[in-house]
């Protein structure tokens, strides 16, 4: 069974027609409080441990073998995500999230990247003691000197860029990946997703064609036409790096890595960007992508880049949220100022000793 909401947005009550409406997003078997040291002391690795979340019987078995034999796993869906102790907590609740609502959760396998100085895999373990992943070492320094400065300071992060080098991070096998930024809420079963067919592209997303793509680069970009031009002869409509299915094979041999880097190498002379790590992802695939429907992607929760103000979700099916923008559900909630669809987030919240 398919798992999904549908708001519209003539709603009045948005958390109480969630709540009565959609079973799927009301209370789950209470977690249990993690006896550790650290949560002890420090309130940034306090978390309740997340259920046990099982196979069913649909699923293929697979025997008790080391992670390297099941990253290697035909059958394995593959997911990667940032891991950094800012975002710690979002993360925890996306991956709660889509253990909940796959049906088969032994089969998943997570590429975390991090450039945390903090050892982060003993607290994940805590967490999902049954989870399967592996934590690669994303250097800063590789990036370091092609960044240049956003509209919001978060942008700047090395580790926004870690989606770059996927190819180059993960174990030679991995032929397939889905990409997820930290502050995401999965409503629908992740294999759905990766069962999308990219044909002949290296890259799925959600597309939004409606956009003003103009925005999203500098009137210097547009006045030059050795900028322009770089979207000659395809039709480049917006999409969020937030969600994406990645071909890593084509991604290899195509040396996508590279094509990144020149445009952000360009950036650093020429300014004809503001956004951190989305633009080159734009100059690189837009109107080159394979589209995925956009109930994959409900993105822009967190408001605008600057004010971070509540937003509605669009009308229609919903099989992933997004609090992309300048809001983020968990400080929005801590400070008591939460938006309506903070409160859904948070039923995967599992920080706390609730």
């Amino acid at each position: 069974m398919t798992w999904f909401i549908e708001i519209s947005s003539l709603m009045i009550t948005i958390s109480i027609v969630i709540i009565l409406a959609y079973p799927f997003l009301q209370s789950f078997p209470p977690a249990e409080a993690i006896k550790s040291s650290n949560s002890n002391h420090d309130p940034l690795f306090n978390y309740r441990q997340s259920p046990n979340f099982k196979n069913s019987p649909k699923c293929a078995i697979f025997p008790t073998s080391s992670i390297t034999t099941k990253i290697c796993n035909p059958s394995v869906v593959h997911l990667s995500m940032t891991l950094d102790t800012k975002f710690l907590r979002g993360s925890v609740a996306a991956i709660h999230s889509v253990l909940q609502h796959c049906h088969c959760p032994e089969n998943l396998f997570f590429h975390f990247i991090s450039s945390d100085s903090v050892n982060l895999e003993p607290h994940l373990e805590k967490i999902f003691p049954s989870l399967a992943f592996k934590i690669y070492y994303f250097n800063p320094g590789i990036v370091q000197n092609k960044i240049s400065s956003s509209i919001r300071q978060a942008l700047e992060h090395p580790l926004n860029y870690a989606r770059n080098y996927l190819a180059d991070l993960l174990e030679p096998c991995v032929e397939r990946v889905i990409y997820l930024d930290s502050d995401i809420i999965l409503v629908d079963d992740i294999s759905n997703l990766w069962r999308t067919s990219l044909g002949s592209r290296i890259l799925g997303s959600p597309e939004y064609c409606h956009a003003n793509f103009t925005n999203y680069f500098t009137p210097k970009f547009w006045s030059h036409k050795r900028f322009f031009r770089a979207f000659h002869g395809r039709r480049p409509c917006y999409f969020n790096t937030g969600v994406m299915v990645i071909d890593i094979i084509k991604w290899r041999k195509y040396r996508y890595t590279r094509k990144l880097e020149k445009w952000m190498k360009i950036q650093r002379v020429h300014r004809i960007y503001e956004l951190g790590s989305l633009p080159p992802f734009l100059l690189v695939f837009a109107g080159k992508i394979a589209p995925i429907d956009q109930r994959w992607n409900q993105h822009g929760l967190g408001g605008d880049n600057l004010s971070g103000s509540c937003r509605n979700i669009h009308a229609g099916p919903v099989s992933l949220l997004h609090w992309s923008g300048g809001g983020k559900p968990w400080l929005r909630l801590d400070s008591g100022n939460s938006c309506p669809l903070d409160e859904l987030w948070a039923r995967y919240d599992l920080h706390g000793l609730k």
